[in-house]
This record gives C-alpha cells, sequence and structure tokens, in this order.
C-alpha cells in the first residue's frame, strides 16, 4: 500500500503501460527458448538487439536485471547475454514540471528558498534517477539526485517478468540454479531505491577510503536528503570516455587505473564491503587522475569468510592446489558440487585470477578481443551442465560482476601495471576476525542499515 502512495497520480496506469511493454519484450524471451527447446529455430541475434532496443529506453531496474544476469555464465541464452551486456540508459530526462513536483513532495513548498539556484535541466539520466546541479543557500555546490515517478511498482513489476523468463530458461537448461542469484538482485535492487541508505554508502566509503587520497568520495547533505532525493557535494571530474578520447599518456592511464583499483579492492579486503556497479558512468576522472566516486546504490555487504575464501582461491589457484581451491568454494557458499565440477570453475577462476597471479607489468589481458571472456564463460557452463551444475552464492553475484566490469574498463584504459603488487597491497596483513571488528565499526559509525536478506 506505501508503493501505490509514493506513485505520482498517473502511476497506476504508467504501471499497466510499463507492464504491457516489458511483458511484451520477456514474453519474446520465453518464446525464443520454448521454441527452440521444440525445434522452432529462430534468428536469435536479430532478436536480441531488437530486444536490447526495446529495453534501452526504459527508465528502471530491468536494464540493471539484464545487465547483471548477463555476467554469469548459463543465466541467459548467449545472444541474450551478449546484447544485454551493452545495455545503457538511454531515456532522455524527466522534464522540470516532474522536478518541481518531486522537490516538494521530498522537502516542502517553498523548497526554492532552500537553494540559491538550482538547474531546470538535469545534468545526468541514469536508470532510476536524473542529477541536477544547485548552490545552497551557504554556497555549498551540491548534486541532487532525483528518483524518477513509479520506481518501487516498476521493480516490481520488471522483477516479476524476469523471474518468468529466467524460470522458463532454467527449465531447458539447468546447469547454473538461480533462485538465490535472482533473490539477492531482488534485495539489492530494493536498497537502490532507498537514497537514504545511499546516503549512508556515502558516508561508509568516506570512512573506508578515508587513507586512500587518489580516489575522492562526496559527501552527503543530511539535511537535503530523503528516501527519493539524494543530495551530496558536487565533484568536479570528466567522464571517462571524454578522458580516452583526449588521448592520455601511458603514465596517466595506468594512474586512473591504479586508483580505481584502490576505490574498489581496499573496501573489500580490509572491510569486507563491495560495489557492485564499475559502469563508467558511476565515476569521473580529477585533474590529476584520480576517481571521484559518484554512486552507491548497488553495494553489498560481504561476509567475511567469503572474503577469506577469495584469498584462498587465489593462493590455491597460485600454488596448483585443486583440493584447496574445493573448499574455497565451500567458503564462498557454492556447496553441494562434484570435483569435477571444482576443476572447471578453476578455469573461470584462473582467468580471473590471472592478472593478479602474475609478478610483472602487464595489460589486464593481452588478447584484444573483448569477448574472449564470454567466450571462455560459454565453455564453462558448458562443462558446468555436463558435470552435474552448480547453485551460486548469493554474494557471488556482486562479486563477479565487479570482477567483470572492472576488467572491462581497465581494457578500454590500456593500463598496464603489475596487478599481483596492487593486490599483495590490499590484502597484506589480512585477518578474517579483524575484519570483521572492522566492518562492524565502520558501519556502526556510517549508520548503514542492516542489509536486506541479512549477511
Amino acid at each position: 500500500m506505501s508503493d501505490r502512495k509514493d506513485m505520482d497520480r498517473s502511476g497506476f496506469f504508467g504501471e499497466l503501460k510499463r507492464m504491457a511493454r516489458t511483458s511484451g519484450a520477456v514474453g519474446s524471451i520465453a518464446a525464443r527458448v520454448a521454441g527452440n527447446r521444440f525445434g522452432f529455430k529462430t534468428d536469435s541475434a536479430i532478436h536480441a538487439n531488437d530486444l536490447k532496443a526495446s529495453l534501452g529506453g526504459l527508465k528502471g531496474p530491468l536494464m540493471k536485471v539484464a545487465q547483471l544476469l548477463s555476467t554469469i555464465p548459463g543465466a541467459l541464452p548467449d545472444d541474450y547475454a551478449r546484447e544485454m551486456a551493452q545495455l545503457q540508459a538511454n531515456a532522455p530526462p524527466m522534464g522540470w514540471s516532474f522536478v518541481r513536483r518531486r522537490m516538494t513532495a521530498e522537502l516542502g513548498t517553498g523548497w526554492e528558498r532552500r537553494f540559491r539556484s538550482f538547474s531546470h535541466d538535469a545534468v545526468a539520466a541514469a536508470s532510476l534517477g536524473q542529477v541536477h546541479r544547485a548552490l545552497t543557500t551557504d554556497g555549498r555546490d551540491v548534486a541532487c539526485k532525483l528518483q524518477y515517478p513509479d520506481m518501487h511498482a516498476a521493480v516490481e513489476s520488471d522483477l516479476r517478468q524476469f523471474r518468468a523468463a529466467v524460470g522458463i530458461f532454467q527449465k531447458v537448461a539447468p546447469a547454473i540454479r538461480q533462485e538465490d542469484v535472482i533473490e539477492e538482485l531482488t534485495e539489492r535492487l530494493r536498497e537502490e531505491l532507498d537514497y537514504k541508505r545511499e546516503a549512508s554508502h556515502l558516508r561508509l566509503y568516506r570512512l573506508m577510503l578515508a587513507q586512500t587520497p587518489e580516489v575522492t568520495v562526496p559527501a552527503p547533505v543530511e539535511e537535503l536528503t530523503t528516501s527519493r532525493l539524494l543530495t551530496m557535494d558536487w565533484v568536479n571530474g570528466r567522464a571517462l570516455q571524454k578522458v580516452l578520447d583526449a588521448n592520455p599518456t601511458q603514465e596517466e592511464r595506468n594512474a586512473i587505473a591504479r586508483a580505481l583499483f584502490r576505490a574498489w579492492y581496499v573496501p573489500v579486503y580490509r572491510y569486507g564491503v563491495i560495489h557492485g556497479d564499475p559502469h563508467m558512468g558511476n565515476f569521473t576522472v580529477r585533474d590529476d587522475s584520480g576517481l571521484n566516486l559518484l554512486d552507491f546504490g548497488a553495494i553489498r555487504i560481504l561476509p567475511p569468510r567469503l572474503v577469506k575464501g577469495i584469498i584462498e582461491l587465489f593462493t590455491a589457484l597460485s600454488e596448483k592446489d585443486e583440493e584447496r581451491a574445493f573448499h574455497a568454494y565451500e567458503m564462498w557458499g557454492i556447496t553441494g558440487i562434484s570435483r569435477e565440477t571444482a576443476s572447471i570453475l578453476n578455469e573461470w577462476a584462473a582467468f580471473l585470477y590471472g592478472p593478479l597471479m602474475d609478478d610483472r607489468e602487464r595489460p589486464i589481458q593481452f588478447s584484444d578481443n573483448p569477448n574472449e571472456g564470454r567466450e571462455l564463460l560459454e565453455k564453462v557452463y558448458e562443462g558446468i551442465k555436463r558435470t552435474g551444475g552448480v547453485k551460486p552464492s548469493r554474494e557471488f553475484v556482486l562479486v563477479d560482476r565487479s570482477a567483470i566490469g572492472l576488467g572491462s574498463v581497465f581494457l578500454r584504459l590500456g593500463a598496464k601495471l603489475n596487478w599481483h603488487r596492487l593486490f599483495q597491497e590490499v590484502i597484506a596483513d589480512f585477518d578474517e576476525a579483524e575484519l570483521a571488528a572492522r566492518q562492524s565499526a565502520a558501519l556502526a559509525e556510517a549508520r548503514v542499515p542492516p542489509p536486506l536478506g541479512g549477511l
């Protein structure tokens, strides 16, 4: 009922329209999968591209779910996974009439008096909200992120549609069992709708990265933040693509990559916190080649035993110790698999860990083929299907997403670093009990609410 009260006046009809659009798009996945199952072939590549075009203009979570699932082997048919991985938010921003209604709803009548200036046009638009630049009455330069209307209803509607499509695919290709994966995505997307929670993530990342000067995390403005309005300090920087278009030096490329690595992995190995969306739109580049982190919706608190499991798997692969690797997967929460399945998973793990095991300066991958990871995933998926299947742990979703997403950015940067030494720096003196204590203290200080579904 509360979701309904949050909806704008046109919300009910908007939801019906959205359901019709997504039902047709997702239903077409089901039809194609079922048709192939019973021998009726379709031109899947063309159909998948049409589906991407259909969903790409939709504000909301369906695009984000598709992007995440595209990184998990066997979660979607291959053609769809390739196309969904390329989805971007390209819907136009909402107009000034929406902005005025939203700001009045969040800060009350006369909200304009709390700002010296407020841009009528959005300076950025994404899948769940849009950003306006403003100046507060005390002269603070800020970014105001406004959530689009009806997002609570959109999340529930889109997730119902995707559960249906994935459920059909699982019946005909059950190698990767997705029940927990879907639940994980559901809870993280619901969390993303709460901008007060995101403000707590800003506080958390400012604390965790306080000793990492190459990364800037803006401070939230508490008195101008609500569950659907997030106000934070404005930080100056350039989009990564603009930096690349300016043909930076190798030294500048390396500095950006080094900052990106530390921005993501200092929180993981020191505090057990992972940012699940390393999309290029979620950060900008400072003039000194450092980074500004901008979006903190997709944050996952990891159990300390899983962080230890990540390090254990690295050690096992380095020492070619299959028994240790098998037990490392158990620490990840991937249980009930055969030794043969574990051996196949090692192929994928070796690809992800490869640069970290190579103690020399090198690119993140030697091949210029951006589909190298996807091709290996398909091979791994076939092996898993042959050897009895696997049920990924819930935490695997964003850990895997981050690794693949960061690798893609490092590849585009053309960075050449000693990834092994960077990794050794962030895991130095790792102790599971100390991480647990540090995590608990940081979450309390930043006032982060408990994650939906628990740890």
